[in-house]
């Protein structure tokens, strides 16, 4: 097994995580915050928008049975890249659009699936591709909250609509158990 660990911000990490749960070949999924300047922050304090952080979610997969730009593909149809710091009603940086590299191999794919959905989205696209800095866990109550939560508010009418759709466009990528 060739295992690879990449970082993504899509909105609000309880979408993203549900989602990146049940692709075949995802290890592990954790939530968390990214790229901003102060040293762990809560998340009452990334909710600020103050720290620079972002919401984000940690993929490690199996290279061998999914490449990252099947993965990079499946984080473009579950998320919104053409709108600046903003998911639906998540507004504010945290919530931006982001692809946080681990090795420059990383970086190169990530240039290229943006550059060809920016072409097809004739230049809209906003998510920033950057070495992933400054990481820390997001606390327990956020790990694995869709899965915990299905029925909660925001999880039935926000999160639940990205997971079927995920679900819908990738059939073949579903987890066998979940299938």
């Amino acid at each position: 097994m060739k295992q690879q660990v990449i970082t993504l911000g899509g909105g609000c990490f309880w979408c993203t995580e549900a989602v990146f749960e049940q692709v075949d070949g995802v290890l592990a999924v954790e939530s968390g915050y990214s790229n901003g300047h102060v040293p762990n922050p809560s998340y009452e304090q990334v909710c600020t928008g103050t720290t620079g952080h972002n919401e984000v979610i940690r993929v490690s997969f199996d290279a061998e049975r999914i490449g990252l730009r099947e993965v990079l593909e499946i984080f473009f149809v579950v998320h919104d890249p053409t709108t600046l710091n903003r998911q639906g009603n998540d507004i504010g940086t945290q919530y931006r659009s982001g692809i946080y590299w681990h090795t420059p191999d990383q970086e190169a794919v990530a240039q290229a699936v943006r550059s060809e959905l920016n072409e097809h989205l004739k230049g809209r696209v906003v998510t920033e591709i950057e070495r992933e800095d400054s990481y820390s866990r997001a606390e327990a109550y956020h790990q694995h909250y869709f899965a915990q939560h299905p029925g909660q508010g925001y999880c039935a009418m926000v999160v639940a609509p990205k997971v079927e759709k995920f679900r819908q466009t990738f059939r073949h990528r579903v987890k066998a158990a979940l299938a």
